[in-house]
């Protein structure tokens, strides 16, 4: 054989044994091919075969070098796969294959791709817990607004996650989930899943309607803070005060009639009450005086003289009226006896502008613009000093209101200066609640049906809020006055309430609605007699 077909042979040999490896070799290759080691074994193999290829081929054709070691020459190192023993050897078919890692993973990678970057910096940087936030002075009427213009324009991004992560939590394998030796399933699902509540457990709210029934025209009503120009018979009759005027409105047939209209061109009308059976009306009069006329008979019954000022509030306690006057003063009238004047009140420096008898007759609640609230016994006669005195309110207190199933709960509203309805247990003398409505409060009515009370208010907003009692949030908010809303007065019912305001306007709000169905149950169950039933099984 000639030494042309030897070396065709040995490069022959040289491709079946050493295959060519395409590409920059790898990491492990070059450890391998900078190892000292494996640099003096590849040297040695290389030299071997080397001087070899001078050597006679054996009988098979095949030289005995490239037989006895099939590592690659120095030439072919760049390019050709090492291959040494006890590296990287291919398992056999009878040799276990090690456990692969289970997909399942134990922590979640966010997803990019999924994450609302402009979304999220937006509920980074808003405070939805924050005290003086925007939605503390908007209504609930206008948070549902922008809740549902927020979700036509946004959709569900606003509920997701900050962060984005899968789909769905990658199930528990099954031999983390059952016990051993038992055959129930772990908890340990629960934490991979949520409960929803479900839409059977949301509490219905009533429907309140946010524009009134109806809207009288009231002209030349005064617009002064420390008057009390309306109220509301049980017989259904309405008492508005306008100018020198006192005028009567039907509720139930809608007619209007002129009581009286006062005698001086300067004279004006401060206040007017209904007793509780409703047939006579008492009059504050600008000079002082206080009248008590008969509706029906549309005459005046007595002219009771006494105040050295107007008189601007006035409140009825069974045949007890009492007055209260820019003079600071409070009188006690008996209107069954000749001399009517039974008691004066003289804790206040002021204009006394609220005066309230609680529902059981034990207490008189009176507000005055020296910015005091005086509580004061049934009993109380000339020179008798307040059972309580609070200061806490900064401005002049003319709402008040007494709970109508907790007699000895009182709520009162201070004017600009300190926009606060306070709570007082006229029982122990303590302070409960306040809550700052930031706007001056006129008046304050409790429902008789719901635990609610309502409040009207001046500036700014001029508009009536219905809150809940004792948490105090706001239920709803009824707008349409152009002016502050200076006086309310409930109907007999307690559905309906009328606020009367600087506008000139008297507007019916259907606020307190009941259901017919549970308010007639409640009757029967109240008026029942036991002792009927006892008698009808006796018969």
């Amino acid at each position: 054989m000639s030494q042309f077909d030897l070396e065709n042979e040995m490069r022959s040999a040289l491709r079946m044994d050493a295959p060519l490896t395409r590409g920059p070799q790898m990491k492990w290759q070059q450890k391998k091919s900078t190892d000292p080691g494996n640099l003096s074994l590849n040297s040695s193999a290389a030299n071997g075969s080397l001087l070899s290829s001078n050597k006679t081929p054996s009988k098979h054709g095949i030289p005995p070098a490239a037989s006895q070691s099939k590592t690659p020459s120095s030439q072919d190192m760049g390019r050709k796969t090492p291959k040494s023993a006890g590296a990287h050897k291919t398992p056999s078919k009878g040799s276990k294959t090690p456990k692969k890692t289970p997909k399942a993973a134990d922590r979640f990678i966010p997803n990019r791709t999924t994450t609302q970057f402009d979304v999220n910096h937006f509920k980074l940087m808003q405070d939805p817990k924050g005290e003086n936030g925007p939605q503390d002075m908007m209504s609930p009427s206008q948070v549902e607004y922008q809740r549902v213009m927020s979700e036509n324009l946004n959709g569900d991004r606003l509920a997701h996650r900050i962060m984005s992560y899968k789909e769905k939590a990658p199930a528990a394998p099954e031999e983390y989930t059952v016990f051993q030796n038992t055959g129930h399933q772990g908890d340990l699902r629960v934490l991979y899943s949520t409960t929803k509540t479900p839409a059977s457990a949301k509490k219905t709210i009533r429907h309140i309607p946010q524009v009134p029934e109806r809207i009288l025209d009231a002209p030349d009503i005064l617009d002064d803070y420390y008057l009390n120009l309306l109220d509301w018979s049980v017989n259904n009759q309405l008492a508005v005060c306008l100018g020198g005027s006192v005028y009567l409105w039907n509720a139930s047939t809608g007619d209007i009639k002129q009581l009286f209209q006062v005698d001086g061109p300067e004279e004006y009308i401060g206040a007017v009450s209904w007793i509780k059976e409703g047939n006579y009306l008492a009059v504050g009069t600008s000079s002082g005086e206080v009248q008590l006329w008969d509706v029906a008979q549309q005459k005046r019954l007595r002219n009771m003289s006494g105040h050295s000022a107007r008189v601007g509030c006035l409140s009825w306690n069974s045949f007890i009226l009492s007055s209260g006057s820019r003079s600071g003063n409070i009188h006690h009238h008996d209107v069954r006896v000749a001399d009517h004047h039974v008691g004066t009140l003289s804790a206040h420096t002021q204009e006394v502008c609220g005066l309230r008898w609680s529902p059981d007759g034990k207490y008189l609640a009176s507000g005055a613009n020296d910015n005091l609230l005086c509580v004061w016994p049934a009993q109380s006669t000339i020179n008798t000093q307040p059972l309580h005195t609070f200061s806490q309110h900064q401005a002049a207190v003319k709402a008040l209101a007494w709970c109508p199933w907790q007699p000895s709960l009182l709520a009162s509203g201070g004017g600009t200066a300190d926009r606060h309805i306070r709570f007082w247990n006229c029982n122990t003398g303590t302070n409960l609640s306040s809550v700052d409505t930031k706007s001056q409060v006129c008046a304050l009515l409790w429902s008789k049906e719901h635990r609610e009370l309502i409040s009207s208010h001046g500036f700014a907003q001029n508009q009536l809020i219905i809150w809940k009692y004792p948490a105090m949030t706001r239920v709803a908010e009824l707008t349409g006055h152009t002016a502050r809303v200076l006086h309310m007065a409930m109907s007999p019912d307690g559905e309906t309430v009328v606020s009367a305001a600087a506008d000139e306007t008297l507007r019916l709000w259907k606020c307190f609605s009941v259901d017919q169905e549970k308010k007639k149950t409640k009757t029967k169950s109240v008026g029942k007699d036991p002792g009927s039933t006892l008698r009808t099984m006796i018969r």
